[in-house]
């Protein structure tokens, strides 16, 4: 990123949705940034508060909303001076209108950093694309529909898919049982892929962990990681905007 005296952008991170996610996209940000030295890497505020009330529990349950709790977890990374935020949890980006709406810097979308990344992919127009994600996000359509709008065709796991494999995964992996995940989520990208998709979408950020890089290959199908999308996203952003800083 180069040194400079003067203000580089700092990207703040609300985290704790999980909290390992929240920590992972932190750890994602310096390992994915072009650096040789400390002073090239980007300034990462990470404020991983695990007492967010649950996000599709809210969604789809009549839960607690994790609005409040997420608007001041914003305000504290804004008096902490991040130029920009994001946020490692897809089913939060159900409330992400409004966050945007009271926070003065702009929040960068976890599913268009994801469209993005399959563009970069190289995953073309009229591609079917699996997603994979908690209940709330899957069955209120937060990739749906700018999935359509970009020109791609979006497939779900059956309803028995998303209880028996994704929401045990996911629990697995927020109790860190992450070996546990595993198999669960191999199992629903292998069925995606059966029924036509062309690309994953690992829509919660506790699925990428489920599934370590290097174990990747080995499913002969293209993924796109929530986490590493939206970590380049927001090292993007800061390359875009570094003078607009003052860096």
């Amino acid at each position: 990123m180069g040194a400079s005296s003067g203000h580089e952008p700092t990207v703040g991170v609300l985290g704790g949705m999980g909290p390992l996610a929240g920590a992972t996209l932190a750890l994602r940000i310096v390992e994915l940034t072009r650096a040789t030295r400390d002073q090239e890497h980007i300034s990462v505020v990470l404020l991983n508060d695990p007492h967010v009330p649950d996000r599709s529990a809210a969604g789809t349950a009549g839960g607690q909303s994790p609005l409040p709790a997420m608007l001041r977890g914003v305000d504290t990374l804004v008096h902490a001076g991040v130029d920009c935020i994001v946020v490692p949890c897809n089913t939060a980006h159900l409330w992400f209108d409004r966050l945007q709406e009271a926070c003065p810097k702009p929040i960068l979308h976890i599913v268009d950093a994801v469209i993005h990344d399959l563009r970069r992919q190289g995953v073309p127009d009229g591609a079917v694309i699996g997603v994979l994600g908690t209940p709330a996000t899957l069955q209120l359509g937060l990739y749906q529909d700018r999935l359509v709008s970009s020109g791609y065709r979006p497939l779900i796991p059956e309803p028995a898919e998303i209880q028996s494999l994704l929401v045990p995964a996911i629990a697995a992996v927020k109790a860190n049982r992450v070996e546990d995940a595993h198999p669960l989520v191999v199992r629903a990208i292998e069925s995606l892929g059966r029924r036509g998709a062309q690309a994953i979408v690992l829509g919660c950020t506790e699925l990428p962990l489920a599934v370590p890089h290097a174990r990747r290959p080995a499913l002969g199908i293209v993924l796109t990681d929530s986490i590493d999308a939206l970590a380049l996203q927001a090292i993007e952003w800061v390359g875009q905007h570094a003078e607009a800083c003052g860096a």
